[in-house]
């Protein structure tokens, strides 16, 4: 289990990070910095070759869409530093026009992250050495874990007997953008009044199914 974050090491990281920090926070026991996409290269070099950091280990890249927000998606990257004992999440911002510059040169293990990043939300990583889809099908329309997608997705796929191969057909059924108002939309099943139970009414004990 990594050390604690200490008042010292946040301290420390923003002092390095200096004009490059935009945020600072501590979440469940981890810092967490946001820093400019454009300059997440030279960031990770440095915490990565800085003594006092070390973080040897790209253990995880990820996305993240807020749908509602001008930079849609955010990049987090999950740092480890084997000899200190540390963790870092370090985040960056970007819409689904402008490329993230990839870290792989920094983090060889980012490659594959990077890809799926790609694969899954769309966001372009500029000078990555192989930048296609990872978990998808090469052929697939979209990209699957943005908020907006359609669950039913774009094409769905059967094998035809008489083609005697599996053939792609548009799906008829394609779900509308939904908005989450975090209200639930089922039957109240709880004495507990929770948010969204407003949309429901609870039958009395008495008409409850045997």
């Amino acid at each position: 289990m990594s050390m604690s974050v200490t008042p010292e090491f946040q301290e420390a990281v923003n002092a390095a990070l200096g004009a490059d920090l935009l945020a600072s926070t501590v979440e469940h026991d981890q810092l967490i910095v946001t820093v400019p996409a454009e300059r997440i290269v030279p960031v990770m070099t440095m915490l990565r070759d800085d003594r006092q950091f070390l973080f040897e280990q790209m253990i995880d890249v990820c996305g993240v869409d807020y749908p509602d927000r001008p930079q849609r998606f955010e990049v987090v990257y999950s740092l480890l530093s084997v000899s200190l004992n540390r963790r870092l999440r370090v985040k960056v911002a970007t819409d689904e026009d402008t490329p993230v510059p990839s870290v792989v040169s920094v983090y060889p293990s980012a490659n594959w992250f990077e890809r799926e990043t790609w694969d899954l939300y769309g966001v372009f990583f500029a000078d990555h050495p192989d930048l296609r889809r990872i978990v998808t099908d090469y052929g697939f329309e979209g990209h699957p874990l943005r908020k907006d997608f359609p669950l039913t997705g774009y094409v769905e796929l059967r094998y035809d007997p008489d083609l005697r191969r599996v053939v792609y057909e548009p799906v008829k059924l394609t779900q509308d953008f939904r908005t989450f108002d975090f209200t639930s939309p089922w039957e109240a099943i709880t004495d507990i009044q929770l948010p969204g139970d407003e949309k429901a009414t609870k039958p009395p004990y008495w008409e409850k199914p045997v």
